[in-house]
């Protein structure tokens, strides 16, 4: 593997400085960043740019197995790389479903094959995402995969004794359950919009905030009970952060993420009726939007996950009721937090390096990702110019799908060269295999 200098760069935002990378580990930081020899060396100018650790997601659906036409873990790592980001978790609702060793597996492989990001298999929490019978959580850890994170995204694990029986399950190995927090009594299948004036206005099937605090309050007290970890994905409400601080308070071992998405935008865009921005959970009014980027600031939520959601045109394009749920997220995810949470001042670098980075990272056991810039730790970084502007376009998207709620929206700070393992996989947002 050939040296690779990085010039100019500014690690989290502070003095430009040079970068020797080597044998896909930093080698050298400052005056003694230079390579021997000019012959094989790849050169990056960083000047003007931040340099951060690689980004990870706890939280990405690649489709693959199954549904090919709307992601494959090719492209879907191919999004991710042009995103920033280093590390992705590939969520279980695949077909067939992600809930056996060799699936977790074949998953890894493909990530692999593609060799753009790290692809970590998530696990199924119960067998076809049916939520009775527990699926092979031991397999699947002791598997190549190493699994440690499951999840039956996009259902929610509502059986209280499966719950505790995946629990007790996992903490033999320290596993993780990602927890889809929605109470199917309190908002099941035909809810598709925030519970409130909006919904009702719109003639639209509600979803309460109490049906995601209810579920984050009791996996609370069966984390107590057995000792293990859970984290809640996507966070939406006001409510359910104050279960979260709720749970931290009472020593649970719980942590939770919050999507890009729900930082920044709020049911009002429903009016339209367009399906771009249904989701699961839902878009939210202002004051939630607003308890999101306090918790996210005060450290109540962990980590920024994507829940990148891909879909064919044939599953978005229909009345908002019976359009799929979901949204694009790696391509836009850094620039969205970027200008909701450092230019606005409630995070710095550091922090969203915490958010984006090392927590996730921590969460999902990636010890090669989330790691600082300084001698010794994995060449998985990225860097970013903060004060370019981009227009998202969706035609313009890595991914198979075009289903982002940002089209044509302007966006202040931009990926421009990501960097897996010592080696450039994406520049300004096309890759390099």
């Amino acid at each position: 593997m050939s040296d690779l200098v990085i010039t100019g760069a500014r690690p989290l935002g502070g003095h430009a400085t040079d970068v020797l990378v080597r044998d896909g580990v930093i080698a050298a930081v400052g005056a003694d960043a230079t390579a021997d020899g000019a012959a094989g060396v790849e050169r990056v100018d960083a000047e003007g740019l931040v340099l951060l650790p690689g980004l990870v997601d706890l939280h990405t659906h690649l489709r693959e197995p199954g549904r090919e036409d709307a992601e494959t873990v090719r492209t879907g790592s191919a999004a991710a790389a042009a995103g920033g980001y280093t590390a992705i978790l590939a969520m279980a609702n695949t077909t067939p479903v992600t809930d056996t060793g060799e699936a977790a597996e074949h998953v890894l492989d493909l990530g692999r094959a593609a060799g753009l990001v790290d692809v970590q298999p998530i696990g199924a929490v119960t067998k076809g995402l049916d939520g009775a019978e527990l699926a092979e959580l031991g397999l699947m850890h002791r598997s190549r995969a190493r699994v440690r994170v499951f999840s039956d995204d996009g259902r929610c694990v509502h059986d209280s004794r499966v719950m505790r029986r995946a629990l007790e399950y996992i903490r033999a190995f320290d596993g993780v359950i990602s927890q889809h927090a929605q109470d199917p009594a309190l908002a099941g299948p035909a809810a598709c919009c925030h519970e409130g004036e909006v919904s009702g206005r719109l003639g639209l099937t509600g979803w309460p905030a109490v049906a995601e605090s209810s579920i984050i309050a009791r996996d609370a007290e069966l984390a107590l009970h057995t000792g293990s970890r859970v984290h809640v994905a996507h966070v939406s409400t006001a409510e359910g952060v104050e279960a979260v601080r709720w749970a931290k308070r009472r020593g649970a071992r719980v942590t939770a993420e919050v999507t890009p998405h729900h930082l920044l935008l709020t049911t009002d865009l429903l009016a339209s009726y367009d399906p771009v921005y249904k989701v699961n959970p839902p878009l939210r009014p202002e004051e939630d939007v607003a308890a999101l980027r306090e918790a996210l600031a005060d450290g109540t939520i962990d980590a920024v996950a994507t829940d990148h959601a891909p879909h064919a045109r044939h599953d978005k394009e229909h009345a908002f009721p019976d359009a799929a749920f979901g949204m694009l997220g790696l391509e836009t995810a850094f620039a969205v937090v970027h200008e909701v949470m450092v230019a606005s001042g409630l995070l710095d670098w550091a922090g969203l390096v915490d958010r984006m980075s090392t927590a996730p990272a921590r969460i999902a056991g990636l010890a090669d990702h989330g790691r600082p810039v300084e001698v010794g730790s994995p060449a998985n970084l990225v860097l970013v110019d903060p004060t370019a502007t981009v227009t998202v376009d969706p035609a313009a998207s890595l991914s198979l799908s075009r289903n982002t709620p940002f089209a044509g929206r302007s966006l202040t700070g931009r990926v421009r060269t990501t960097i897996l393992n010592g080696r450039t996989t994406a520049v300004d947002g096309e890759v390099r295999p």
